[in-house]
């Protein structure tokens, strides 16, 4: 007799009732930009007839869209994160098969013998993003696509934007390579000081392009560095509060997609952090989008005291190119949004699936594209202020001033089954310079250092240990130990109050600081 090994189920079962629902929407956001050209526009159909097809049809086919890829896209946002709640599930067991795999060691026996769960899963949610956003891509100029009636010729098609179609696919073109170079980097586990490059190789095409099309290399100064620079004699070098940089531009937007990729990818450890932190960050982008584009019921602007409300559009100088820029960035951001909280179905606590460096650098790297091709790469960088304050916090030990072990990620209790802050151990007194940096930390209530007892009265006694230069052991030092879903919970919070602080900076700050000028 024969005993059947029963088959190891991935992931976590998918909501089979809510994308039932969802796929039918989705399906009639995407389809119905495009039955106009199926069913085109006769001048010849009466008012009549066009009210009794609008009963049946209540989207109103016949009424044209001023952007009438913007439901396709919401549709294609709600694909992608079916794809990713039920791709992860159906990959994760040829994943395993190819050692892909890895224990989760914030859980009981997890160093030892906890289960294996799949790595690398940011590949195929990545995979699926870029195949949606590629089939996108006859939408945003769907109402170039003139077709004949029956009764005859619509009329003659608009010149075709090839500028803007050039963004795109050079914006695409920058995600897939890197996708390539992020799974590169989860088979053979590249070192840090090899990791550094990468982006930006990736981003070559969307600044190639950037470059191409006129890309602007000024930036608003604040009036009193303006004012500042003008007493010392610089002033024939701006142009107002607008300096040129030039070269030194296109150095900052080199480093851009260096830090976003490499940012996410250093704040993680937990089960969802690098996800949860990806989708705050493009809902935050996504809102920002929305407030340059003029799709707001009048109303709603009415009731918010907007002036000028009948023109649909909450901020006055959102016009012309600036609105054809944040809409090319809702249509790469709202897919995203939908992908990240498909897969953090599967990686939120307890993980069955695990994002690799796949996931950081295709997160990191739409986000520089978006920024950079819609000219709001300084707003980006204010949705990162956790990112930053994480990074700067690494600084001592990326750079070897402190010791940087293989992991940073806290310590679990197996007795409470709570984190607690992990530490770097000195075996023997750390060298000054150390020492210095540490002191200066722990004076800021940074690390919670530990120390051996003083020879004599006048001596701290040596440094023994230090907590981990981490956001997320900074967080445990000053809020306790914690379950690790309410640590993931802690910093998702940290991350939204991050972006509300930016959009106080950008809208609400920057108007006193730059002067009114909020390029």
């Amino acid at each position: 007799m024969t005993t059947t090994i029963p088959k190891t189920s991935y992931g976590h079962p998918p909501p089979i009732l809510l994308t039932l629902t969802i796929i039918p929407i989705s399906l009639s956001l995407i389809l119905n930009p495009l039955l106009p050209l199926i069913l085109p526009r006769s001048t010849s159909i009466s008012t009549t007839t066009s009210k009794s097809i609008s009963t049946f049809l209540p989207l109103s086919l016949y009424e044209e869209s001023r952007f009438p890829a913007l439901q396709a896209n919401v549709g294609f946002a709600l694909l992608a994160f079916v794809g990713g709640v039920w791709i992860v599930p159906r990959v994760s067991e040829a994943f395993i098969e190819k050692g892909l795999k890895g224990r989760d060691l914030l859980k009981p026996g997890g160093r030892s013998n906890g289960p294996w769960i799949p790595e690398c899963l940011g590949l195929p949610c990545a995979s699926w993003y870029l195949g949606l956003m590629m089939l996108f891509i006859p939408f945003p100029f769907s109402h170039l696509f003139k077709s004949k009636s029956l009764l005859g010729d619509v009329g003659r098609p608009e010149s075709f934007p090839h500028n803007e179609l050039t963004l795109y696919l050079s914006s695409l073109l920058s995600l897939l390579t890197a996708t390539l170079l992020g799974f590169i980097d989860d088979l053979f586990d590249i070192r840090w000081r090899h990791k550094l490059p990468i982006p930006i190789v990736a981003a070559v095409p969307t600044l190639l392009v950037y470059y191409s099309v006129g890309g602007a290399t000024s930036v608003v100064l604040p009036k009193a560095v303006g004012g500042w620079l003008g007493g010392i004699g610089l002033g024939r070098f701006m142009d107002g509060n607008v300096v040129d940089l030039g070269p030194i531009y296109y150095l900052y937007l080199i480093l851009l997609p260096t830090f976003t990729t490499n940012s996410i990818n250093i704040l993680a450890g937990i089960n969802g952090v690098e996800v949860l932190q990806a989708l705050i960050i493009s809902l935050s982008v996504l809102l920002n989008d929305l407030l340059f584009l003029p799709i707001w019921p009048e109303s709603l602007l009415v009731w918010m005291k907007i002036s000028n409300p009948q023109q649909g559009r909450i901020l006055d100088w959102a016009i012309g190119e600036v609105v054809d820029r944040h809409l090319m960035s809702f249509y790469f951001m709202a897919p995203l949004s939908g992908v990240c909280l498909g897969f953090l179905w599967h990686n939120w606590y307890p993980a069955k699936a695990f994002p690799g460096d796949t996931f950081c650098y295709f997160t990191g790297m739409a986000f520089s594209a978006v920024a950079i091709q819609g000219h709001f790469s300084k707003t980006l960088i204010l949705f990162f202020i956790p990112q930053i304050f994480n990074f700067i916090l690494s600084c001592p030990q990326l750079f070897g001033l402190v010791d940087c072990p293989r992991h940073r990620l806290p310590s679990y209790d197996d007795r409470s089954g709570l984190l607690n802050p992990s530490r770097v151990i000195f075996e023997l007194p750390p060298p000054r310079k150390t020492v210095i940096v540490l002191e200066i930390l722990s004076f800021l209530k940074l690390v919670k250092l530990e120390r051996l007892p003083p020879i004599n009265e006048s001596s701290k006694g040596y440094i023994k240990s230090s907590t981990n230069l981490t956001i997320i052991n900074f967080l445990l030092v000053h809020f306790g130990p914690m379950r690790e879903d309410k640590l993931c919970i802690l910093v998702g919070i940290v991350q939204v109050s991050g972006s509300i602080i930016a959009f106080a900076i950008r809208y609400g700050v920057g108007s006193w600081f730059y002067g009114g000028d909020r390029r």
